[in-house]
């Protein structure tokens, strides 16, 4: 038994196709995987560092600017679109495949619709409530649809009935408990804990709130993890400047990176963050009330819907970037205050939506298909 998994460019299409992976060869050690991805982003150094087999091609995505350089950008694309099918081509007749697995983003394209004109079985996974260009096309064709979120059926084509399967998750988020969590980082069982980040790149306009929200709401013993990301740095003089030092103030921790996640979101009773499929499924396993800024600029705005599928179950709050001021978060916070039962409820229902086997559902229809 083979199986090609095409994924790449992000942690959140590269990681859940790892974790489907490492679940079949658990199952079935004597399988054979290989990964296909490209030399440039981190499915060359995340998919060997694995244990996995990786086999590059050469293909960029689309810019969707006319600035000079996107437009010289693109012109390189479809310079290597005239040859990356040649390239699958190889790379499917060497290993045999019984089935090839996208998990989205530009690389599985040319790998999944290159093996379906070769006569090998497809599947694909979609990780948002709007889904890309790419699984739009492939849904066309293939044999085995798996979604997070039932809102993307209406947007696909399917020859193949879609199955929602959800998102696989790190097993440390799907093991952290809030009781635990808080022993550990030394975090008082009665205090109010919010979990404020914007990726490990950072985001400016999360960073902006949190700057005025930290100097107020830290000296009402509400303890505060924020992560500021690569592009924050200034955050540490910025509160400084307020009379806040990060670095010597009570309740507050201020990094660049957030190492444990686990235990600091099992430990939080408010998460702020963006809308990423791969964090709102952390959000829906440990059961957190979230306030959700969708990035506006993702591709077809997907951040904004994987939000309101949350939203429209009184599992999370939207607030969209244009409107996302220390007002606006000031008032999310003093109700959380006055109604903490509310927002226990919230959460409550982010869990009831959680697909806490995911891992194991999707390699199940993998295998099936076989």
């Amino acid at each position: 038994m083979k199986i090609l998994f095409a994924a790449g460019g992000t942690g959140g299409h590269i990681n859940p196709a790892l974790s489907v992976a490492q679940e079949i060869r658990e199952r079935c050690p004597d399988a054979g995987i290989l990964f296909v991805g490209t030399k440039e982003k981190m499915e060359s150094t995340l998919v060997p560092k694995a244990g996995f087999d990786f086999a590059s091609i050469d293909i960029t995505g689309f810019q969707r600017s006319l600035a000079p350089s996107d437009i010289l950008y693109n012109l390189g694309t479809l310079r290597r679109l005239l040859f990356v099918t040649g390239q699958c081509k190889k790379i499917i007749r060497d290993f045999q495949p019984d089935i090839a697995v996208g998990f989205g983003g530009y690389v599985s394209g040319p790998a999944l619709r290159t093996a379906h004109k070769l006569g090998v079985k497809t599947a694909i996974h979609e990780q948002n409530a709007f889904p890309g260009k790419t699984n739009i096309a492939l849904s066309r064709y293939a044999e085995g649809v798996m979604l997070t979120y039932p809102e993307a059926a209406d947007k696909l084509k399917c020859s193949a009935e879609p199955v929602i399967t959800g998102l696989p998750v790190r097993a440390e988020i799907l093991t952290a408990e809030r009781g635990e969590a808080r022993k550990k980082l030394g975090f008082p069982e009665d205090r109010l804990v919010i979990l404020s980040t914007g990726g490990s790149l950072g985001a400016e306009a999360i960073n902006r709130v949190m700057c005025e929200i930290i100097p107020e709401y830290v000296k009402k013993d509400i303890i505060f993890v924020h992560g500021c990301g690569q592009s924050g740095k200034w955050v540490f003089d910025e509160l400084k400047e307020k009379g806040v030092d990060p670095e010597n103030t009570p309740g507050l921790t201020v990094s660049e990176y957030i190492y444990d996640m686990a235990s600091y979101m099992a430990a939080a009773d408010l998460v702020i963050g963006r809308a990423g499929a791969g964090t709102l499924a952390e959000i829906q396993a440990l059961g957190k009330a979230a306030v959700m800024v969708p990035y506006p600029y993702a591709a077809e705005n997907h951040q904004f819907y994987n939000a309101k599928s949350l939203a429209d179950k009184d599992a999370g709050i939207v607030i969209e970037q244009k409107d996302f001021t220390a007002a606006a978060l000031k008032a999310v916070i003093d109700d959380l205050i006055a109604d903490p039962e509310k927002y226990a409820r919230m959460g409550k229902n982010a869990r009831a939506m959680a697909k806490c086997d995911a891992k194991k559902h999707i390699a199940d229809i993998v295998l099936s298909l076989i």
